[in-house]
């Protein structure tokens, strides 16, 4: 405690004897300990006052990490759906005729043949 070894508390006792007198020593001493257990009481509070606000920090960081990871949500959310009306609709692919004068490219040669042996049937 502070330090202090038995004969140094021994002799602030003693002093204390002699300034105060053995009257009020007992007074002085009961003075002493409400003191120290105030001291106490105090200091205990604001340790958990401390760790009530360290506490309530963490989750004022989490509440707030939280509402940002929503309105982020809400915004990409929001975002896909203006993104779909603003999109022009897609179109079926449909399989058009070749052209007369040239095959289309994804005709293979045996259908080019075919396409153009059934032109010339449809034109005679």
């Amino acid at each position: 405690m502070f330090g202090l070894g038995f004969q140094e508390v021994l002799l602030i006792l003693f002093i204390a004897l002699i300034v105060v007198g053995p009257g009020k020593l007992p007074d002085l001493a009961r003075a002493l300990g409400r003191g120290l257990a105030e001291f106490r009481k105090a200091t205990n509070d604001l340790k958990s006052t401390f760790e009530q606000d360290s506490t309530v920090q963490e989750l004022k960081k989490e509440f707030r990490t939280a509402q940002s990871q929503i309105m982020l949500d809400n915004l990409s959310a929001s975002i896909k759906t203006e993104g779909s009306k603003t999109d022009p609709p897609t179109e079926e692919i449909s399989p058009k005729a070749p052209l007369a004068d040239k095959p289309a490219a994804t005709d293979t040669p045996q259908e080019a043949a075919v396409s153009e042996t059934s032109e010339n049937r449809k034109a005679s």
